[in-house]
């Protein structure tokens, strides 16, 4: 049995290795027999910040490639901020909280405090309070973006590719946009931050869809890791600069949500400097393909429906081995979920390759058939199985995948499937690795 250099999460037992599992709010320990060939695969740990706060403050007055925020932003401006829904793990609170800070010279009535959505389902008034804390009633307007309703948005041309931009009007009347949110590694876009707060994150309905098209999501170059000429990352930065003066402030968090690096200016140098930050923490190769492969979804907040999920698929899926078996671990509090098209989709057709030749076959995309183009592609190398709380077993066999109530008992069933000598690699933190085989 192998590991990799890990922060406290591989226990032994007598005969028995635990190892602690991003899941839900809590974890789960996962139990491994000490007689298996075991590899657990996650990021280089690095510790959060001593002093956040500090840090912040000094990116925002010494900014990659920008003036500091304090003389980039003029007292007249109407300062939009843009922030991610209650799906990702952005300290909200701490990040606007250092961007007000550095603008006491604007009126607060002239800023105003975006959630970018994209298709996802509105904040309700529970999490914004949670995400934006003490924002959340300070006075400041609290705007959600409303992808299905045309009438809020406003176009900004079209892209090389011509896809008309539409984005939230208001947000696009604000004379700066300033766009937060966190760097990991993404399943279609590479890496996420930078130009995705846009879009999808405050686009229109078709904008978003015909970004996220079939024919993109099938680029071999839109995935993990991959930004410079991948047809998603790239349409998403140009809707960017096309809405006119930007400050960015990404950050990279560790496992324990805690801050590691702290990347603000310009949109495209900034973005930059930290995607190199996160790479060398995120991108793992390993030997060889894996039998079966154990993955989570980073836990809540990502691991909050069966739709986020995905993603822990994809990571696994770049090293299992034709045929083999992943076991997804996610808590899925929010279900399926029932909002959005992804379920529904799901229950179209009667087996993965039946619904990839629909989605294939789909003249006008649909919301949520990336999800779905994703998850089928990956079904038609490996089966999959899900461990969840949050959903019953018939819900599980809905989205055409396999149930794995007890997840030990799955596991130890499928070693004696593949054989006892089978290669099992686990994904602890699941999407926040970037798992890759060696090229020979």
């Amino acid at each position: 049995m192998t590991g990799a250099d890990s922060k406290s999460i591989c226990v032994h037992e007598p005969n028995t290795m635990k190892v602690h599992l991003a899941y839900g709010k809590s974890g789960l320990d996962l139990h491994l027999d000490d007689n298996w060939d075991v590899q657990v695969i996650e990021p280089r740990f690095v510790p959060g910040i001593e002093d956040p706060r500090k840090a912040l403050r000094q990116a925002l007055q010494a900014p990659i490639g920008s003036l500091p925020l304090a003389e980039y932003i003029n007292a007249g401006d109407t300062v939009g901020i843009v922030v991610n829904d209650v799906t990702r793990a952005t300290p909200n609170e701490l990040l606007l909280e250092a961007l007000i800070a550095e603008m006491p010279h604007v009126p607060k009535s002239n800023i105003r405090l975006f959630i970018a959505l994209g298709t996802h389902r509105p904040d309700t008034v529970a999490e914004l309070q949670r995400m934006l804390g003490v924002f959340a009633g300070a006075g400041y307007e609290i705007l959600q973006n409303n992808a299905f309703d045309s009438s809020t948005q406003v176009s900004l041309g079209y892209t090389g590719s011509g896809n008309e931009i539409r984005i939230n009007r208001e947000l696009a009347e604000c004379s700066v946009k300033i766009l937060t949110g966190f760097i990991e590694p993404h399943f279609f876009a590479g890496f996420s931050g930078a130009g995705k707060a846009i879009m999808p994150g405050m686009a229109g309905l078709e904008t978003i869809l015909r970004n996220h098209c079939a024919k993109n999501i099938a680029d071999p170059k839109a995935t993990w890791g991959i930004t410079q000429g991948n047809p998603i990352w790239e349409e998403a930065r140009e809707a960017a600069h096309r809405a006119g003066r930007i400050f960015l402030l990404n950050i990279a968090l560790n496992r324990d949500q805690a801050i590691t690096g702290v990347f603000a200016g310009d949109l495209d140098l900034a973005h930059a400097r930290g995607v190199d930050f996160v790479r060398k923490t995120a991108m793992l190769a390993v030997e060889k393909a894996f039998d079966i492969v154990v993955a989570t979804n980073s836990g809540y907040p990502l691991d909050l429906n069966l739709y986020q999920t995905v993603k822990g698929m994809s990571a696994a899926a770049q090293i299992v081995r034709p045929g083999g078996a992943i076991v997804m671990v996610s808590g899925c509090c929010d279900g399926i979920p029932e909002h959005g098209m992804y379920g529904n989709l799901l229950r179209q057709a009667g087996s993965p390759q039946a619904l990839l030749d629909r989605v294939l076959s789909e003249q006008c995309p649909q919301q949520d058939q990336w999800q779905v183009q994703i998850q089928t592609q990956i079904q038609l190398k490996a089966s999959i199985y899900v461990h969840s709380t949050g959903l019953t077993e018939e819900q599980i066999r809905s989205a055409l995948l396999k149930p794995a109530p007890d997840l030990d008992a799955t596991l130890a069933g499928l070693v004696k499937e593949y054989r006892a000598s089978a290669r099992i690699g686990v994904l602890p933190e699941g999407p926040q690795t970037i798992p890759c085989l060696k090229q020979p």
